[in-house]
């Protein structure tokens, strides 16, 4: 299954790089956007029936207003078991999100006498100077980073892979929370069932094989592992099992067919 999932992630790290080149201006200069924007995905043109995020996101999603307490962070955490959750404003736009590790830090230095010194390594002193809040716009991450409902799963599960997070914010198109993506549910979506990928043999068999050999070859799926017999000629099997190994999902084929 992690062979199929990382399939998918590497072809839509493909398919990004090959569209960033596309868009890149002819003189060759890219115009870089604005610090203080947060990573996002934006929709992709139609592609088939590829699954988009707002097929698996969860809705509602959960989500702490900038101004809740540390304590009551911990307890939302607790309630929903997940170990973050996005932070919005009074009109819903996610302004950054509150993890675990955001509250461990604080607790943390709240329980110990350890403080930076004066030569401290700069990620120390940022983390002890946001220890030393009190909410979630002061504990949060920012800005956070969110995907659109209409990008496809597998752009989404590049970014939460480059992100390595377990759940993304989904947003629309003015930043406002519509839902949450959970990263296993983008695991799930992106590896298709074995009924699915038969079919596709079959199909696959019945374009490349005779009539008459067709009715003498059987397949088999098992997590992603193809399993062919039968019998066919030489030069039809090499033919088919590299039609079959093209295929999307598939993580190997066993060649058990018999010359005939």
């Amino acid at each position: 299954m992690l062979i199929r999932y990382l399939g998918a992630v590497a072809t839509a790290a493909a398919e990004h790089a090959a569209r960033a080149e596309a868009e890149a201006p002819a003189g060759g200069t890219d115009r870089q956007a604005p610090a203080a924007a947060a990573p996002s995905l934006r929709p992709s043109p139609p592609e088939g029936a590829k699954p988009l995020v707002r097929d698996v996101m969860d809705v509602p999603a959960a989500s702490l207003r900038e101004d809740t307490p540390y304590r009551d962070i911990a307890r939302l955490l607790a309630r929903e078991r997940v170990g973050a959750v996005p932070v919005v404003d009074a009109e819903d736009h996610v302004t950054g999100v509150v993890s675990e590790s955001d509250l461990l830090a604080k607790v943390a230095f709240e329980a110990s006498d350890h403080r930076p010194g004066r030569i401290g390594r700069l990620r120390e002193r940022r983390m002890h100077s946001k220890a030393l809040g009190e909410t979630a716009a002061d504990l949060m991450t920012s800005p956070a980073i969110t995907v659109l409902p209409g990008a496809t799963v597998a752009e989404a599960a590049w970014l939460a892979a480059l992100s390595r997070l377990k759940r993304l914010p989904v947003t629309d198109g003015a930043g406002r929370l519509v839902g949450v993506v959970r990263r296993d549910a983008l695991l799930q979506a992106l590896i298709r069932d074995d009924a699915g990928i038969r079919a596709e043999v079959e199909a696959r068999i019945e374009a490349c094989c005779p009539p008459g050999e067709r009715a003498r070859v059987e397949v088999a799926v098992h997590d992603g592992i193809v399993e062919l017999t039968g019998r066919m000629p030489s030069a039809t099997t090499a033919r088919l099992v590299a039609e079959v190994e093209a295929i999307a999902d598939v993580v190997e084929v066993k060649n058990l067919l018999a010359a005939v």
